[in-house]
């Protein structure tokens, strides 16, 4: 079983990607894990928003394999603490799928065609943050849930 967090554009601010490499190094001690990057859409200016989700989709389509477990990072999705995050993703480990693919949409969101692919949607914060720091954000807590679900001392109440 492999975690992969699908997203679209690479990380452009080197701080932010020194620490989601630290985290991810950390979470790969666990769990298989990569940060798949799609590249972002050129000449996005001559594209409404509709369009650029539309190709956005396309490319979202390409990186997904027959049985991914697909959740949404979305704005609208469930929110969990982080031991229920845990425990959460603990069941969807023990669950059985050889993927489970998090994907961050691009600046508009999702095109609906994603929305009805994705298994569910995940919420980290009523507060809005950006692309670049949703990663670091959520590497972080695919890591504090590992460390959780072992009962290691990282996570505390």
């Amino acid at each position: 079983m492999r975690l992969i967090l699908l997203v679209i554009g690479k990380t452009t601010d080197k701080h932010v990607q020194v620490l989601i490499d630290d985290y991810a190094s950390r979470l790969s001690h666990y769990v298989p894990f990569q940060m798949e990057v799609i590249p972002e859409l050129r000449n996005t200016k001559a594209l409404t928003i509709e369009q650029q989700k539309a190709q956005e989709a396309d490319l979202i389509k390409k990186q997904l394999q027959p049985g991914d477990y697909i959740v949404l990072l979305d704005e609208h999705g469930a929110e969990r603490k982080s031991t229920e995050f845990a425990a959460w993703l603990q069941k969807r480990m023990n669950a059985g799928a050889r993927r489970i693919v998090f994907i961050v949409g691009g600046p508009y969101g999702f095109d609906p065609c994603i929305h009805t692919m994705a298994h569910e949607e995940v919420s980290l914060s009523l507060m809005t943050f950006s692309h670049q720091l949703i990663r670091v954000l959520f590497v972080e807590q695919l890591y504090r849930a590992q460390t959780i679900l072992r009962g290691e001392p990282y996570h505390h109440e």
